[in-house]
């Protein structure tokens, strides 16, 4: 028999210990049934059951996964963020897409030191995650071609995008992607480009204190007063107001 490594050893005594301690403060995991009816709600794109399930497991106590209470609830947070990210990804938003949100959220988790803000944030991961969903599932334009683009543009969405990428990924011209772009939206491609930036945009601006130059830039806009000038085209007013009319900041 192949003799156990040491790093082995070592997880199968703390295993045990867990078990025995769990044993004695009668302590149970949330049932399984319970977390796979929350995966599915979210896979469903249902938010309201999906919340309302996920208030059923938070009602029931928590596994200790740290010595620190803080660390331990950050942990656990961290283990919804995945399966959330999961979920999402087999509801068919691309893995890039939903693992970018994942990974904004974990450093979101690691910020935050206040245990209320820390659950409020578990219940805005399912918001989130199933907002992407959503704009994964709907099909407003019935054309694949299209719709492939649109995919492309979201998945590219915090780098300068080329109109010649996006007919490659759609496999297509670019002369005929514009056109038939145009046709099918109502607008040009670069306006739906510039929008679906905006709108992302607005995440960093209620949710972190970056300033309107690094938002700029992240969004590969050229400068900062072109990305005002778009916001206040598409909202009526500028990010600044818009944090202001949010209480951020």
């Amino acid at each position: 028999m192949r003799k156990l490594s040491t790093i082995q050893q070592d997880v199968i005594k703390q295993f045990l210990n867990t078990r025995k301690e769990n044993e004695e403060t009668l302590f149970a995991h949330p049932s399984y049934q319970l977390e796979q009816e929350l995966l599915h709600w979210i896979k469903q794109a249902n938010e309201e059951k999906a919340k309302e399930v996920l208030s059923k497991i938070n009602n029931l106590e928590k596994a200790r996964l740290s010595h620190y209470p803080l660390r331990s609830l950050k942990n656990s947070l961290i283990c919804s963020c995945t399966l959330f990210t999961r979920a999402t990804i087999k509801a068919g938003v691309t893995p890039e897409y939903a693992f970018d949100l994942s990974d904004i959220y974990i450093r979101e988790i690691e910020k935050r030191d206040d245990p209320m803000l820390l659950q409020e944030l578990e219940y805005e991961m399912v918001t989130t995650f199933i907002k992407a969903i959503r704009d994964y599932q709907k099909d407003p334009y019935q054309n694949e071609i299209v719709d492939k683009a649109v995919h492309y543009i979201h998945d590219h969405i915090l780098q300068p995008i080329q109109l010649q990428e996006i007919a490659d990924a759609a496999n297509v011209s670019a002369n005929y992607l514009s056109t038939l772009f145009r046709k099918i939206v109502g607008f040009p491609l670069i306006e739906y480009i510039n929008r679906k930036k905006i709108e992302e945009s607005k995440y960093f601006l209620e949710h972190t204190n970056s300033s309107l130059l690094d938002i700029a830039i992240l969004f590969a806009f050229c400068n900062q007063s072109y990305y005002t000038a778009l916001f206040r085209k598409y909202n009526g007013i500028t990010p600044k107001q818009y944090k202001q009319l949010r209480n951020i900041g």
